[in-house]
């Protein structure tokens, strides 16, 4: 009788353990795609007001960089560093600058953009 007594103990334990690693395992999928939800550009489809003031400033400043002519190289400056803050391409920024090597750009020279 001693070994059912045994067997019916270890029957409940491993019911319950297995219970608890299921609730485990759920608990971490929600936390891992809560997570991944936090990270996302848009959180996961709503649209806060600080996402729209964020865009619209996005939006100024590639306004704003589209009016500008030229651009002074600073020190550290690469030619795709500019294109990307200007919001000029690189072949364009090339074509408009046919002197221009960009492996060697000095500080204070001037590009043309546009």
């Amino acid at each position: 009788m001693a070994t059912t007594r045994s067997s019916s103990t270890l029957g409940r334990r491993s019911v319950v353990a297995r219970i608890a690693a299921l609730l485990a395992l759920v608990g971490c999928g929600i936390a891992i795609y809560l997570l991944v939800m936090a990270f996302t550009e848009d959180g996961g489809g709503s649209d806060s007001k600080g996402d729209k003031k964020n865009r619209s400033e996005q939006s100024a400043k590639q306004k704003q960089a589209a009016s500008v002519t030229s651009f002074t190289v600073a020190t550290g400056d690469t030619l795709s560093g500019i294109a990307q803050e200007t919001g000029v391409p690189v072949p364009r920024i090339e074509r408009l600058n046919p002197e221009l090597d960009a492996e060697a750009l000095n500080a204070g020279q001037v590009l043309t953009l546009r």
